[in-house]
């Protein structure tokens, strides 16, 4: 029954009055009892707990401590469950209720999320308030199936040339970056996240067991140059729980396959899957899972492979949105057939590997030619690029075999030499600076330039200041050739012969 409070006469009626309407009130209630399954935690470790009761909790469900705290239900066994804390562990003691919530984890997602820096559970690290969204999608959801896909041909610019030219990326690509730490994995990426100014590409930068001060530089960094906007940073640091480091990946997904169903291009950002791999190793053993090769558990392989295919080109019906990844791995000693690095290669679609080698010698990117690829290749980039791309790799590659085998003798002929040359050059015009990413009309004028020998009569120390005038030069007096090759379309001889002619008088 409902009763009118603003009644003047229940308000301010008489006591008598006051007992008749209470007595109608209790005689209309009907009580309801509510079940609720209660757990009690008998052991607390780094970043888990294990408890005993639940006897319908279901996997991956998410249950409730004392002060709010989260867990996620990890291992049920007869006994007993494991619980992945999400949140500090300084207040958790054996003896303390759980309780079940009936819901699986998820994420909020939604436009506000563009510009903000949130942890791994979608709340807010900057300070600029709550997140309001009216979404939340699960943290583990299903990959697409395959007849939704549609093949990989729109190219994702990096604005880098070695990778645009000889490794290129497609929109719905999953490409491996992989090196020995501080080669300049998380580099490439950042330029990459800038590069898509104005591109129309959501970009998420997931960071997972890095230091706080590496985050903090990244966020600076992408407001710097104006990416934030168009960016979302998803970070669980290092200082944060295992069980968070282990989330952060899919619910950065989630995030981003919220766009992707909407008909957008997002790219998602994976630094590093290392970390990923030790979190979780972390609390698998911490969980008595049973440890395989170098103690990760025997589903290790089956965490990522779940992670990266969630990452596809939808078909036209379905949106034609797409997810690019670009996850991150560190090698230890160059060694890149060690586990976690041999499973990802054999997941994605391509690697990057950076070496230390060329690192040490200024060479930046430090992008290994020889042992990087693209499995899409040319189908997922500018025509424009094909006319120059075949005869820069052979070029590149067979000057690099003539380069080893050159140190063991003086005398060389002279065609050997002059492939030395041309070589020097390629490697020298390769060379960029960092956030310095470049428009794809002005790298294919410059690749044009040192393999059609414009370069080869200047100092190899003068080659970067000689590209920088052909890029400006073929910018301003072929500005049609320039928008030609950005719209997509083939580059006819006459339009090679234009940018040559630019390029050799201004050289």
């Amino acid at each position: 029954m409902k009763v009118d409070l603003t009644d003047e006469k229940v308000l301010f009626g008489t006591l008598e009055d006051t007992f008749q309407l209470m007595e109608r009130l209790i005689k209309d209630e009907s009580p309801r009892i509510n079940q609720r399954e209660v757990g009690v935690v008998h052991f607390v470790g780094q970043g888990i707990v294990r408890a005993w009761g639940l006897p319908h909790v279901k996997a991956e469900e998410i249950v409730r401590f004392p002060g709010h705290t989260m867990g996620y239900v990890f291992n049920i066994d007869p006994d007993e469950i494991g619980i992945i804390l999400l949140g500090p562990t300084e207040q958790m003691r054996a003896g303390v209720e759980v309780r079940r919530t009936g819901r699986v984890l998820d994420v909020p997602v939604g436009e506000d999320l563009l510009g903000r820096v949130v942890d791994a559970l979608g709340r807010p690290l900057d300070g600029l308030g709550e997140v309001r969204t009216i979404r939340r999608y699960p943290v583990e959801r299903e990959a697409p199936p395959v007849m939704v896909r549609a093949p990989v041909t729109v190219p994702l610019q990096t604005g880098i040339k070695v990778i645009d030219a000889l490794i290129p990326i497609g929109r719905g690509q999953r490409e491996l970056i992989l090196g020995d730490r501080q080669t300049g994995k998380t580099a490439i990426a950042i330029d990459t996240i800038i590069n898509q100014r104005d591109k129309d590409v959501i970009c998420i930068y997931t960071a997972i067991g890095k230091k706080a001060s590496d985050v903090a530089k990244v966020v600076a960094d992408l407001k710097e140059y104006g990416a934030m906007p168009y960016s979302i940073v998803v970070a669980a640091t290092a200082e944060d729980v295992p069980g968070l480091q282990f989330i952060a990946p899919y619910a950065a997904t989630s995030i981003g396959e919220y766009f992707m169903e909407k008909g957008r291009d997002v790219l998602v950002v994976y630094d590093d899957l290392t970390c990923h791999a030790r979190a979780y190793r972390e609390l698998s053993l911490l969980l008595r899972r049973p440890p395989g090769r170098e103690a990760f558990p025997g589903d290790i392989f089956y965490i990522h492979s779940r992670l990266l295919e969630r990452s596809t080109h939808l078909r036209e019906e379905r949106g034609g949105g797409s997810l690019t990844a670009l996850p991150i791995v560190e090698t230890e000693a160059q060694d890149i057939s060690s586990y976690i690095p041999t499973n990802l290669i054999s997941i994605t679609d391509g690697q990057i590997y950076l070496t230390p080698r060329l690192f040490q010698k200024g060479i930046l990117p430090a992008v290994d030619v020889g042992k990087s690829v693209s499995r899409v290749g040319g189908k997922a980039q500018l025509p424009a690029y094909r006319l120059v791309a075949g005869d820069l790799r052979l070029s590149y590659s067979q000057f690099e075999e003539l380069e080893s085998f050159s140190r063991f003798g003086t005398r060389l002929d002279e065609a050997t030499r002059r492939v030395l040359e041309r070589g020097w050059r390629i490697r020298e015009i390769l060379k960029q600076s960092q956030y310095r990413p470049m428009p794809a009309a002005e790298q294919i004028a410059a690749l044009i330039a040192v393999t059609g020998g414009v370069m080869d009569r200047i100092p190899i120390e003068k080659v970067l200041e000689a590209e920088a005038k052909v890029r400006l030069a073929v910018r301003e007096e072929a500005s049609d050739v320039c928008l030609r090759i950005e719209k997509g379309e083939k580059l006819s001889t006459t339009d090679l012969e234009i940018i040559l002619k630019i390029a050799e008088k201004v050289v």
